[in-house]
């Protein structure tokens, strides 16, 4: 099988390092890609948003399988355009996107599908705003209606704060605070059937003890042995597979991965948000551990033949990820600085560098993002896995670099609690 990953981050390097390793894929392209994708695809130039010229490249190169990494252009309809040319496509429609392109559509949908969510309010001026965060009163949870990479969500005590952020968005959804564990949970589906992944769990905010600004993410791990044990079937039966047949239903069925972020409250398990496409950082770390061959998945997916597949499987193992970022992130990365290490890094056992916002300019492998790098480590347990992670981060460097040192340490001790 000949696959084509659109996206230039550190998903689509996850993607594509995995689908290298994948017996049944014959060759890997990618496009845009970035330095670490090269040394595992042929990579191309080409618009990633641009539906047909996504389509022509594919063509042109006898690709068996698009597989589209980012948000983005499936919002912008480039599988639509793939499969018009007769490709298969893993990721869903522009109109199906609509459940991360639009955070009120997610919200109409999981009300007809009644999949638990928080209570929310659309709101379209300041006065609406206004009324909303005073309805739910602090934390106050205002959401970009549109996409945002990562970082239209605002939680805050400060109601100023809120107000301020809802002004920048335009139509923003205010929602009541969900307190609890979040958890992210994949599922890949071809609009009938719907597989879950196991869970993971990512770290929005930028420094240790979930301290400053949210972020797209800053590390990773899987799985999770303090969760319960019915949270999979639970989520299963009561969220992914409702959502699926409530989209089937409207004639936009959904085929991808759909992605449920979820939080553990008292109440039960509520959905926070849904995105349309695998998680940054979390593949990252799902995939080191994933046994089943990725591109029956994701070809199963694509064709409507996940029924053949079966359930994924997964290696006795741990996984960790831990993203390296660059000086000012999230507000305003810095870029241009040389990166040293990422050989040292990648020889260590169990370890891989995924490349994010990286570069090559002037002959020199230098930063070009927020979010830089992410080292991927496997383990026997989670505490095998993060020394391994950790490990590898400590053989990189570039100047600004940092790091949160407390990805999955309460779950490596057996502080978390459900």
């Amino acid at each position: 099988m000949k696959t084509l990953v659109i996206g230039t981050g550190g998903r689509e390097h996850a993607l594509a390092l995995s689908l290298s390793r994948d017996p049944q894929v014959t060759e890997v392209h990618a496009a845009p890609g970035n330095p670490g994708i090269a040394a595992v695809a042929t990579l191309h130039e080409v618009d990633p948003d641009d539906g047909e010229a996504v389509a022509a490249l594919a063509q042109s190169l006898g690709i068996d399988l698009v597989v589209v990494g980012p948000e983005a252009p499936l919002v912008a309809g480039v599988a639509d355009a793939v499969r018009a040319a007769g490709i298969a496509c893993f990721g869903p429609s522009a109109a199906a996107a609509q459940l991360e392109g639009s955070k009120a559509f997610a919200k109409q949908v999981m009300a007809a599908a009644e999949v638990p969510t928080a209570m929310a309010h659309v709101c379209d001026s300041p006065e609406q705003v206004e009324a909303a965060l005073d309805a739910f009163g602090p934390p106050y949870v205002v959401k970009d209606d549109a996409l945002a990479a990562g970082k239209g969500v605002v939680v805050t005590e400060d109601r100023q704060a809120a107000i301020n952020h809802a002004a920048a968005c335009g139509r923003v959804v205010i929602e009541e605070f969900l307190e609890g564990p979040e958890v992210s949970l994949f599922a890949i589906t071809d609009g009938e059937t719907v597989l879950p992944l196991q869970p993971a769990q990512d770290f929005k905010r930028a420094f240790d003890g979930d301290e400053g600004p949210n972020t797209g993410g800053m590390g990773a791990y899987t799985p999770l042995d303090w969760a319960p044990d019915d949270l999979v079937a639970e989520v299963t039966r009561r969220v992914l597979v409702p959502t699926v047949q409530e989209m089937a239903k409207r004639g936009t069925p959904f085929q991808g991965l759909l992605y449920a972020g979820l939080a553990l409250t008292s109440r039960g398990t509520r959905v926070i948000e849904f995105n349309a496409r695998f998680g940054d950082p979390e593949t990252q770390a799902l995939l080191a551990v994933l046994k089943t061959p990725l591109s029956a998945l994701l070809n199963g997916a694509a064709t409507g033949t996940l029924g053949e597949v079966g359930l994924p499987q997964w290696h006795d193992a741990s996984a960790v990820t831990v993203v390296m970022a660059s000086e000012g992130y999230p507000e305003s990365p810095r870029k241009g600085d040389e990166i040293l290490g990422i050989e040292a890094a990648d020889a260590l056992e169990g370890v891989d560098v995924i490349h994010a916002g990286t570069a090559i300019i002037g002959g020199e492998l230098v930063t070009a993002g927020g979010r830089v790098l992410s080292v991927t480590a496997t383990g026997a347990d989670l505490a095998q896995a993060r020394e391994r992670a950790y490990a590898g981060v400590a053989e990189i460097s570039f100047d600004g670099a940092h790091a949160r040192t407390d990805i999955a340490q309460a779950a490596a001790d057996g502080t978390m609690k459900g």
